[in-house]
């Protein structure tokens, strides 16, 4: 037993030095510990023992991660968003489907081994973009919303698919009339399992977290528990272990804790994911990679453009901006660990070769490396492209642009951000009569001051598009309360190119920022630590002095 804690303690090492290498070298830390999977893995070193603990906690992190995701998500969100992440699911899974089925079959594939090409393409990475997203803290921002969405609907479709082809035998071929009694069972089930969770949120488990929020140590290990434990139970009665977990964290979505469960599972579910990315490593199999490299460029090149293109288009048609559009897009350019399993199970079946494998685990090589760099510089891409993407919006994104440019007529203050620091201050410019309206990027922050009484819309402050195509020319104060030098000086900028007549006032939290945003004509610096210090100090001198 020793060599294995040996062996975990030199894997944990290793990741973090090639982690700290990735960082020195601005590279992202999850195709660093691909790397490292690569490196300790059969392909080069073959140092690994112990693949089934690592294995184990992989799948750990895996729960642990779907598990914030479900957390992530409350009843209002699914209903305002779920048309337009069913649409762009379904949308993108169909599009995959027969454009993969079509150049499959145009490099010479017969038609079995194509359709497990171009469903294995569909299946994108949700382990992977949240963990991107959250990294640029953009889980919470409009087109992290959308994306998040859409790829649930992607793992519903991962569920059916790997279920149908597990219930298959080689002998039994792909018997059409069996396989649609098989998929309604499935639907069955997931229908019945929502319902379940649904009759748990209503009735046991808002109770129940009001006990356990007695001692925090017990609601972090009650909420690992119920996410293994639904994971296992999805697991047994046919669903996968990600489905089971979502559904957990879904469950708690609704009960005022879960921002402290979420806060508590963050250091948890990125130790545990670590595994994650090595264990994805070293089960890359390159035996049969050479001879498909071709091959594996058009399918990866499909991928990395194709995917991202449907998605904007379909949401450009339902009314959203092309840089929206762009970031959620982006999301699914690339294929999934998913994808490897399900083509696996195709060989295990007998219904395709050795070599299909070898062809899906490169394009998923490719398209993971290159879309994980996509993601994290999706701005700058963005800036650079924008230019070319103006077909994929319609000429009034209505979703987005409409709203706020109805209510900015009505405010003589704008504010963007509506966290607790612009919250706060526009609902005291309300309460003292003054016409506000209040913008920010999370939808959920939308609702909830809306139910507040603000008068608030969808509003992109790192969008130049945004801020120009904003009518703000009878405003008297444009307000940032995001303290970010980079955001504010493009407000700066775009304003001041517009010739906007008004004042800006916008957030810092260092004097460095201040001095830098003067010179570029900002009217107002909001130092909210400073201010609330002197006004406290204020407070207790003026109390010190009443009572001597």
């Amino acid at each position: 037993m020793d060599h294995v804690y040996y062996e975990f303690a030199a894997l944990l090492f290793a990741s973090a030095v090639v982690g700290a290498i990735a960082v020195r070298l601005r590279q992202p830390l999850i195709v660093a510990f691909i790397l490292v999977g690569i490196l300790v893995g059969p392909a080069l070193l073959n140092l690994i023992s112990a693949e089934s603990e690592i294995e184990l906690l992989a799948e750990i992190g895996v729960t642990v991660l779907l598990f914030v995701v479900g957390l992530k998500l409350d009843m209002h969100l699914v209903r305002h968003l779920g048309p337009v992440a069913l649409a762009t699911g379904l949308g993108q899974l169909l599009f995959t489907i027969v454009f993969g089925f079509l150049i499959a079959t145009g490099l010479g594939m017969d038609w079995v081994k194509a359709t497990y090409v171009a469903v294995a393409l569909t299946f994108s990475s949700t382990i992977i973009i949240v963990k991107l997203l959250s990294d640029k803290r953009e889980i919470d921002s409009l087109h992290g919303r959308i994306a998040m969405g859409f790829l649930i609907v992607q793992d519903i479709a991962v569920v059916v698919a790997m279920m149908v082809v597990g219930s298959m035998s080689a002998s039994d071929g792909m018997d059409v009339e069996q396989t649609g009694m098989l998929v309604l069972g499935i639907i069955a089930k997931l229908a019945a399992a929502v319902v379940l969770v649904a009759v748990m949120m209503r009735y046991v488990l808002p109770r129940l977290m009001e006990l356990l929020a007695r001692s925090p140590e017990l609601m972090l290990v009650f909420a690992i528990a119920w996410g293994t434990s639904l994971a296992a139970v999805g697991d047994v009665i046919g669903f996968s272990k990600e489905v089971g977990a979502f559904l957990a964290g879904f469950s708690l979505a609704s009960t005022r804790y879960r921002e402290a469960v979420n806060a508590r599972l963050s250091s948890i579910r990125d130790f545990l994911l670590l595994f994650f990315f090595v264990h994805l490593g070293s089960q890359l199999e390159f035996a049969a990679l050479g001879e498909e490299l071709g091959t594996a460029l058009i399918f990866a090149a499909f991928v990395l453009i194709g995917n991202p293109l449907i998605v904007m288009a379909i949401m450009g048609v339902m009314g959203y901006r092309r840089r929206t559009g762009f970031l959620a897009g982006l999301t699914v350019a690339q294929i999934s660990e998913f994808s490897i399993i399900f083509v696996a199970m195709g060989i295990a079946l007998g219904h395709v070769d050795d070599n299909t494998l070898g062809l899906i685990t490169l394009v998923g090589i490719i398209t993971i490396t290159l879309s994980t760099y996509m993601i994290l510089y999706s701005h700058k891409l963005f800036d650079v492209l924008s230019p070319w993407l103006k077909p994929f919006e319609r000429r009034n994104p209505f979703r987005e642009a409409e709203q706020a440019q109805e209510k900015v007529s009505q405010a003589s203050v704008v504010v963007f951000g509506l966290g607790r620091y612009g919250g706060r201050l526009a609902a005291q410019l309300r309460a003292s009569n003054v016409g506000v309206l209040g913008l920010d990027f999370d939808p959920e922050v939308i609702r909830e001051a809306s139910r507040a009484g603000l008068n608030v819309a969808y509003g992109d402050l790192e969008s130049r598009d945004f801020i120009d195509h904003l009518e703000i020319d009878d405003v008297r104060w444009v307000i940032s309360s995001i303290p970010d030098l980079k955001l504010n000086l493009n407000l700066a900028e775009a304003l001041q190119e517009r010739g906007f007549r008004g004042r800006l006032a916008v957030t810092v939290h260092h004097e460095k920022d201040a001095d830098i945003l003067k010179h570029a004509g900002v009217s107002k610096i909001l130092r909210p630590y400073r201010d609330a210090a002197d006004y406290a100090a204020e407070m207790i001198c003026a109390t010190a002095a009443d009572a001597s």
